[in-house]
């Protein structure tokens, strides 16, 4: 029998892309997403698939779902300062009631259990590039505290289901990812400097540029979560392309890539905005095999053609 997997955000960016490869994987596939940040349209071309079945409901009555899973996947939860700070109280809910509902799944029926993590929660970082064993530099009081303690008391929750329950769980983090079925407006770099560039509009560049990020395309991020899927490491593993860029070259980029003739507009720094994100993917490799593949020019270049295909 094919194994069945419960993708909390189904609907997603990142879940509907991981469902996809899960049904190509054989799985069979319950995806669930209360569309707060999610969007039915993409997987709407997964509906037609008898293995694939998208519940509109909160992640949060995941128990209730009559099945029986092998693996249980986390990734519900608004990830752009924009919507996360929109919804407040449902990102810190997604943290706390869903990881633990989930957890209270995957150990009921011994399944695998995976939770998205996050580079945020390295803070400002002391450290660089970044490892899993540096603790980092938050605040817990802060606008953007909401998303970064949330997934932080999420790794928590999960290491303490794993040492008292003995519950088969791994944490993953994510750095930065990018792709095809983000959303256009959901305020972060990649599709703001994308968005602005396809009408030659001025790019937002916040800050004077020289803040770094790490970008990892889509096909790589999924990769790198199914593998350790497919394991028994418990995490936390940094998954995310090493290639440091400062956003001013990120955001010339796109304009190269987009044919625009878009201009950069400096705007105010956002509040605990990090200065650098670079992860150190040591683990990910020796533990996993695990190494991204795609490139940032192919990848804002695939992402550049889906925005422009893709906006109204």
């Amino acid at each position: 029998m094919a194994k069945t997997a419960l993708v909390a955000g189904g609907a997603g960016f990142v879940g509907s892309h991981l469902s996809e490869r899960l049904l190509d994987d054989g799985y069979r596939v319950i995806a669930v997403d209360n569309y707060i940040t999610g969007n039915r349209s993409n997987v709407e071309h997964l509906l037609a698939n008898e293995n694939f079945t998208l519940l509109e409901i909160d992640a949060e009555t995941a128990e209730t779902i009559d099945e029986t899973f092998d693996l249980v996947l986390h990734f519900a939860s608004p990830a752009s300062p924009p919507r996360y700070l929109a919804h407040p109280i449902e990102t810190l809910h997604a943290g706390s009631n869903v990881t633990e509902a989930l957890l209270n799944v995957a150990r009921r029926d011994g399944a695998r259990f995976i939770v998205a993590s996050t580079s945020e929660v390295y803070g400002d970082p002391h450290v660089h590039p970044q490892v899993e064993e540096y603790w980092g530099n938050v605040s817990s009081t802060g606008p953007r505290s909401v998303y970064d303690e949330a997934k932080r008391y999420a790794e928590a929750i999960t290491f303490a289901y794993r040492r008292y329950f003995e519950t088969n769980t791994g944490v993953v983090r994510l750095f930065n990812t990018y792709g095809p079925r983000m959303d256009l407006d959901d305020g972060r770099a990649i599709p703001a400097f994308a968005k602005a560039a396809l009408v030659n509009a001025p790019i937002p560049l916040h800050g004077d540029g020289s803040q770094t990020r790490s970008l990892c395309y889509i096909d790589d991020q999924v990769a790198g979560i199914l593998k350790m899927a497919a394991s028994d490491e418990p995490g936390p593993i940094n998954i995310g392309n090493p290639h440091e860029q400062t956003l001013l070259e990120i955001a010339e980029a796109v304009i190269r890539l987009s044919n625009s003739t878009s201009t950069i507009e400096l705007h105010p720094r956002p509040v605990d905005d990090p200065e650098r994100r670079q992860p150190d993917i040591t683990k990910a490799t020796e533990r996993l095999g695990w190494v991204p593949k795609v490139g940032v020019e192919e990848g804002l270049a695939k992402t550049i053609d889906w925005f422009r295909t893709h906006s109204s």
